[in-house]
């Protein structure tokens, strides 16, 4: 078996683990959660935006000169998915606060699987390269994991089924993105890794600016704020850990 393989194979689970840890803490600590949700939420849509704006969106336009136009169909596809959900599937099932569960989740699983491609391709690139682009990427899977979970109990989900559903979205789909990517690293160019990378973005906005940042608002919860500008700072940090 290649070499190269295996150690990207290692990277991508190192994170998928380290998404795992924080689905399990969060999810021992229930009661704690449930009580802080919207701060885990204010403190969600922080880091989303944040990556998404300073990072992913100019490594999206570095890449492809149809970045935009891609950012504007992740944005719209998970518009129209949750619009789908709650005009059609829930009105005749009742899973309206499913659907505010289920979107998040669809946005950061998509993301997650995207981030097992860049394993793949930086390590192909170069050890060195993969290895830096490991170190920040893994720093954020943690957050992420804790994120996930929260926002599917928020939406209704039994807390078994938020564990489950949060690893196969924000953790195995790592490993899953790398395997995938792979065997096809000599067809993925630099545009079409930009125009994924941009995907990821309009969902990612998505999900942080209309889906969370409402949700928190209407809570009027004091100090989400703060909770908001954690996050912003954790989205900082992840991104000087990549530079």
């Amino acid at each position: 078996m290649d070499s190269r393989f295996l150690i990207v194979l290692a990277a991508s689970m190192t994170a998928c683990a380290v998404t795992t840890l924080g689905i399990v803490v969060i999810s021992q600590h229930k009661e704690w959660s449930r009580e802080r949700s919207a701060y885990f939420v204010s403190f969600a849509a922080g880091v989303l935006i944040t990556v998404s704006f300073m990072h992913i969106i100019p490594e999206s336009l570095r890449r492809s000169e149809r970045a935009p136009l891609f950012m504007l169909l992740g944005f719209l596809g998970l518009y129209l998915l949750n619009r789908f959900l709650n005009l059609y599937l829930c009105r005749e099932y009742e899973c309206r606060e499913y659907a505010a569960g289920l979107v998040p989740m669809l946005g950061i699983g998509l993301h997650s699987l995207i981030d097992g491609a860049i394993y793949a391709i930086t390590f192909n690139v170069s050890i060195f390269t993969g290895a830096l682009a490991a170190i920040g990427m893994i720093f954020h899977e943690f957050p992420e994991g804790i994120i996930t979970f929260v926002l599917l109990e928020r939406g209704g989900f039994s807390s078994r089924r938020s564990v489950w559903y949060a690893l196969l979205a924000a953790g195995l789909s790592t490993p899953l993105g790398a395997v995938i990517t792979y065997p096809f690293m000599r067809t993925i160019n630099q545009r079409t890794l930009g125009a994924l990378l941009a995907l990821s973005a309009g969902a990612l906005v998505y999900v942080g600016a209309t889906h969370l940042l409402p949700e928190v608002e209407e809570q009027e919860r004091r100090y989400t704020i703060l909770a908001l500008a954690a996050g912003v700072l954790v989205g900082v940090l992840i991104i000087a850990s990549k530079g």
